[in-house]
């Protein structure tokens, strides 16, 4: 039973929202009343007390939900509030919450699907539902963005960085180019104003990145118009992204890592994900304290750093980060130097070398050339496994490779990075280990993590085939990329959704694994597959 001041907090909620609608049906009751002066803050911080206790007692069944929810009164407020009311005998935490905030929409919520459309046309009819146009006034964790975007769907309701990569491949095929470009300048604008392109545009996100696709996002833009002109004109942003990623290099002795480089003890310098804070994630709050209770030798706030740079590699989780493959708290990230990140970086150098020349300044473009063959030869030296015949990530920590053999593999081979001799070795393992009946499945290792075998991810499959392709190994990318749209087909046809990932080992089951239920819309899903059935046409 409700009590008292729960029932008069109610009626003044419902009074308050009627008398808004009635001055103005535009505005809402928080725009038009309350100024938020924390709403740039990580949840943690603005909700402090109130969100550890929605979440350590599962308030909703997914975390991510309490921190998306539109506040409808200031932070102070709510917490004077909450402080008052929790004391009393018959409180009730989701009853509060439910009075003070706005629970998040799914994008796709009023979406209804027909399977007589064809997959594709399935596609461009979503496109609309998973777009969102520029932000106005934002209350909550959103940040607010100055262009139109593209969201993943299902609890990923706001822009994601690298998914963004994968979506514009289907947009280019859509013919959405202003769209693409629109989602450009929003990372423009990002890290002109933030620094960097957080994971997301959410308050909760400013504590990491994602892979760096944007150089690879300003080529592709390229690739459709005025190459000259597109590259100049994200110049800037390209070299404050690359400057973040390189951030303290420049002061590292052999052997020491900073933020998100480490220098090896031959001097060369290699790349890391890394995590701007060491705390648990406002998100999953409940799920990084509990791991941490796990972890043995290492300090909660080690593991909370390492879970987060995990988010940041994407990655999340995936025995590549663990020291012991079946165990999430023995996650080591931070010590673990990645294939894709530094093929990523090595793309980076070539990208900025190009747009640097078209800028006039050949010596600035000289040293970026320079700085990707270094990079080029620290990969062969340390990320090339000789005994695998593949590309494996390396543990700097203990200067050994890691043992868990991945999909990261292939991005030398997508960036240009390997010899041809390096993507035949490749080739042969990705055929005789990874190629399952529903394309490539992300690692060995089956652990209950979703970046972990049975499941395979749109990202990868699109990279190895476009980067086996660029070898002239176009048999082993077709039977890949066959077998994943074949894939996505009957799924779709059994279900009428396009999903984040898929079961590739045993094709009749749905993906599982990680802290939330599969997704469905879904953004890089429907670009990759756009993307890969051209070929077939």
């Amino acid at each position: 039973m409700k009590t008292l001041y729960s029932q008069i907090l109610a009626a003044l909620v419902i009074l308050s929202l009627s008398s808004c609608k009635e001055e103005n049906k535009s505005e809402s009751v928080d725009q038009q009343t309350f100024d938020f002066p924390k709403k740039n803050e990580n949840p943690i911080d603005r909700y402090g007390d109130l969100l550890v206790d929605v979440q350590m007692q599962s308030v909703f069944e997914d975390g991510k939900t309490f921190v998306d929810c539109e506040p409808l009164f200031p932070a102070d407020t709510i917490l004077a509030r909450y402080q008052s009311a929790s004391k009393e005998t018959d409180f009730d935490l989701k009853a509060f919450v439910l009075q003070h905030f706005n629970l998040p929409e799914s994008p796709t919520a009023s979406f209804t699907s027909d399977t007589t459309r064809t997959t594709a046309e399935h596609i461009k009819a979503l496109w609309p539902y998973l777009k969102r146009d520029a932000d106005t006034q934002e209350n909550g964790s959103r940040i607010a963005l100055p262009n139109p975007y593209i969201v993943p769907g299902g609890r990923f309701r706001e822009v994601y960085y690298w998914d963004s990569f994968f979506i514009m491949l289907g947009l280019k095929e859509s013919g959405e180019l202003k769209l693409i470009e629109n989602i450009l300048d929003n990372f423009a604008y990002q890290i002109n104003t933030i620094g960097f392109i957080p994971n997301g545009n959410r308050t909760y996100y400013l504590n990491r990145s994602q892979p760096p696709f944007f150089a690879e996002m300003v080529s592709l833009y390229a690739s459709t118009g005025t190459e000259k002109d597109i590259y100049l004109k994200y110049l800037e942003p390209l070299e404050k992204e690359y400057a973040f990623w390189m951030k303290g290099a420049e002061n590292l002795a052999e052997g020491e890592a900073a933020a998100r480089v480490v220098k090896m003890q031959d001097g060369s310098v290699l790349n890391r994900f890394y995590s701007n804070r060491s705390e648990p994630r406002a998100e999953s709050y409940r799920e990084d304290i509990l791991t941490a209770q796990e972890a043995t030798g290492k300090s909660p706030e080690e593991v909370y750093l390492n879970i987060t740079a995990a988010c940041e590699s994407g990655w999340d989780f995936s025995s590549r980060w663990f020291s012991n493959p079946d165990d999430l708290a023995s996650i080591q990230t931070t010590e673990i130097i990645p294939v894709d990140l530094n093929a990523l970086l090595y793309n980076m150098e070539e990208i900025l070398a190009i747009a640097r020349r078209f800028n006039g300044d050949p010596e600035g473009a000289q040293k970026m050339v320079d700085a990707a063959s270094a990079r080029k030869d620290a990969i062969d030296a340390y990320l090339w496994n000789a005994n695998q015949k593949t590309y494996t990530d390396y543990n700097f920590k203990n200067q050994t490779p890691t043992e868990t053999l991945s999909l990261a593999m292939v991005y030398p081979l997508y960036f240009k990075a390997a010899s041809p001799a390096q993507a035949e070795q490749v080739a042969q393992v990705l055929e005789r280990d990874f190629l399952k009946p529903g394309g490539l499945v992300t690692t060995l290792n089956t652990n209950g993590q979703q970046w972990d075998s049975p499941n395979g991810w749109p990202p990868h499959q699109w990279m190895a085939v476009r980067g086996l392709q660029t070898y002239g190994l176009g048999d082993l990318a077709g039977q890949i990329s066959d077998r994943w749209i074949q894939l996505n087909e009957r799924v779709y046809k059994r279900t009428g959704k396009m999903l984040e990932k898929y079961n590739v080992v045993d094709t009749t089951l749905v993906a599982g694994g990680g802290e939330y239920p599969n997704q469905d819309g879904f953004g890089w899903t429907n670009g990759v597959y756009l993307d890969l059935k051209k070929d077939s046409e």
